[in-house]
């Protein structure tokens, strides 16, 4: 595994922790080991939940902006949008896509690519302290990593245009506030909630998870149909023997065990 991103799995949660010094910014190297990991974790069955976080103080800061420039030295702008927009906005996908469940713990700074990373996962845990925020358009840049598209899906058009049109970068607790995030707590307590809540979604059946991501996703679909969409996946979790023995551990007053 690359020296600039961690990999452990315990208790069927994967840890991917970002180590690229100063401000974990993104390059070729690091979107190559974040590639390098998820092929692995692919090809690996004793996970459910993707918990990424950073050895830093900063989350990410986003896109190295001394790769951009170099880009831009050897390439025609539209060469240079296409090699710097679409590697990340692939792997927020690849994220998003993956019918396990996924996490982002900020701790700190996410801004930029930064925060369009965090996005990318289902659930994200910011410390109250961390400052967040798309600030491209202070560089006469734009959020080009998915961030136009995932914000305002996620907190509507009203919080992306304050954050993108402003450039508005807020706290954890703002952000939590405006539905950027869903738990904002102080910086001290965020690695032990984070974990908390890796071990509880772990906990979890990885089929019903992976079929209740299917189903939110078709919410943002109207010309599909997620109603039918959860009649057919309850009859494949009501077949299943994992779910009938979580209904009987919960008839009979048991949690049941992990898997």
């Amino acid at each position: 595994m690359s020296t600039m991103l961690g990999l452990t799995v315990t208790d069927g949660v994967a840890t991917l922790t970002l180590d690229r010094p100063p401000v974990n910014a993104f390059n070729a190297a690091l979107f190559a080991a974040f590639a390098g990991a998820l092929d692995t974790l692919a090809a690996r069955g004793d996970w459910c939940v993707l918990h990424i976080r950073s050895a830093l103080s900063a989350f990410s800061a986003g896109a190295d902006l001394t790769e951009i420039s170099a880009r831009l030295a050897r390439q025609n702008a539209r060469e240079a949008a296409v090699a710097t927009t679409r590697p990340l906005q692939q792997l927020c996908q690849r994220i998003s896509d993956l019918p396990q469940v996924s996490l982002a713990e900020i701790a700190g700074a996410a801004v930029g690519g930064g925060f369009e990373l965090a996005l990318g996962c289902d659930l994200r845990i910011a410390a109250n302290e961390a400052r967040i925020g798309l600030p491209e358009a202070g560089l006469g840049l734009l959020p080009g990593g998915g961030g136009t598209q995932r914000l305002t899906w996620l907190a509507g058009a009203a919080t992306a245009a304050r954050i993108i049109l402003a450039a508005d970068v807020v706290d954890g607790k703002t952000a939590r506030e405006l539905g950027m995030v869903q738990w904002a707590v102080p910086r001290p307590q965020l690695a032990d909630e984070a974990r908390k809540i890796a071990t509880r979604v772990a906990g979890l059946s990885p089929l019903s998870l992976a079929a209740c991501k299917v189903c939110m996703r078709l919410a943002g679909e109207p010309e599909r149909d997620g109603f039918a969409a959860e009649t057919e996946w309850s009859g494949r979790l009501m077949a299943t023997e994992d779910t009938q023995r979580r209904v009987a551990a919960f008839l009979a007053g048991v949690r049941p065990a992990r898997g």
